[in-house]
């Protein structure tokens, strides 16, 4: 890698806009002066990008664009402007739809570059990993804010139980997030913090959890219940792919491990009697996406939600509850405002790339192999959740 690297940003917006502002703003030894390659099929998209970018920042480095075919080839293989950007590349940063991930990934392994994405999409992951484990180059998968931040977090958490304990096992491990609006209206109780691809399959995609110290997969938007979050009074429900790899990494150390997405009461039951319509020769995602779009509104007036809980007993037997809440809400950083989910997002892939341009990490990279305090107390991450509402319960009894 040169002193200076090349940023590969697939996709022009919300995050992908972000996460290059980010990188520019924020001073870090590893990303210092980094130039920034945006690729978009949506040409007056990633324009309008880069002069958002430009126009709020007085760092150094370029901010270019390069054209990128809608659907990516199968095997990776780019036409002549992308490959060019390609092989001036250093990394590439995955902001397009999870359904690409794996065709994106084999561009980024064809060419040798480091590959960070954000996708909740198990599927796609999977191919991944069984592609470019033996890589020389780092693929830091699933590392946005659920999946990422929030597994982090809970494994942080899960260690500093276990060692205030003095115990090898625990109870439950429970992760929740919600990128939710500040306000919400009937029917649906929602709005779209941004893209809105992706939603509708961690609604239907089965869940992974531990049940009992075993690993199973059980049906999204089931386990519904109401809970209360700060004062905040939300519903949570099993969704697909937030768990990352923590069932996988503390087999044999958690009864009980899931991920559970918040939304505001009534949300559920919305979309519920939405699916109930759904044709029986409809794809349920696609049809599930189709309604969502037309029905609800975008509102970037939003609010990003984590709770992460361990429970467990001490070495004396008795019970013990380690909690962290976190609630963030759209910041500026430098002279732009930033919603809470580009603030929560972007900054996970933004520290995620500087760990990778470090050259420490070769292969796949999961959520249980990134180091928790290099993360967590990173230049990105800690400004995004440097001003966030925290409240954290230390090792007290329950």
């Amino acid at each position: 890698m040169s002193d200076r690297p090349t940023i590969f940003v697939a996709g022009s917006g919300g995050i992908g806009r972000a996460v290059a502002f980010l990188l520019r703003e924020i001073d870090a030894e590893e990303t210092r002066g980094c130039r920034i390659i945006l690729g978009d099929h949506r040409r007056e998209q990633a324009e309008d990008a880069r002069q958002w970018i430009l126009e709020r920042t007085h760092t150094n480095g370029d901010v270019e664009i390069a054209d990128m075919p809608e659907a990516l080839p199968e095997d990776g293989g780019v036409g002549e402007e992308l490959e060019r950007a390609y092989r001036s590349s250093d990394i590439v940063l995955d902001c397009l739809p999870g359904s690409l991930a794996a065709r994106l990934c084999r561009a980024a392994l064809r060419y040798g570059l480091h590959y960070v994405n954000v996708t909740e999409y198990v599927e796609q992951t999977r191919a991944i990993r069984s592609e470019v484990a033996g890589a020389e180059t780092g693929f830091l998968l699933q590392t946005g804010l659920a999946p990422g931040y929030v597994n982090v977090l809970g494994l942080h958490l899960f260690k500093a139980f276990c060692v205030g304990h003095g115990v090898e096992r625990v109870e439950t491990l429970c992760l929740r997030v919600g990128a939710l609006t500040q306000h919400a209206e009937p029917p649906h109780f929602y709005g779209f913090t941004w893209s809105p691809v992706g939603v509708a399959t961690e609604y239907i995609k089965p869940a992974t959890a531990v049940r009992y110290g075993q690993i199973t997969e059980l049906q999204a938007l089931t386990e519904r219940r109401t809970v209360i979050i700060d004062g905040m009074t939300l519903e949570e429900a099993l969704t697909s792919g937030g768990v990352a790899d923590l069932c996988e990494n503390l087999r044999g150390r958690v009864q009980h491990l899931d991920y559970k997405t918040l939304r505001y009461p009534g949300h559920y039951d919305w979309i519920e009697s939405k699916l109930e319509g759904c044709p029986a020769d409809s794809d349920p995602i696609e049809y599930l996406q189709r309604v969502m779009e037309g029905a609800v509104p975008r509102d970037d007036e939003d609010l990003v939600v984590i709770y992460v809980s361990v429970s467990g007993r001490d070495r004396q037997g008795r019970a013990q509850r380690m909690t962290a809440v976190k609630k963030i809400r759209p910041a500026r950083v430098g002279s732009r405002r930033l919603t809470a989910i580009q603030m929560t997002t972007a900054s996970a892939l933004a520290e995620s790339a500087r760990l990778l341009l470090t050259g420490d990490f070769r292969g796949v990279v999961l959520q249980s192999d990134v180091p928790i305090e290099a993360f967590l107390n990173g230049p990105f991450v800690s400004r995004a959740y440097r001003d966030a509402e925290t409240l954290t319960a230390g090792l007290a009894g329950e």
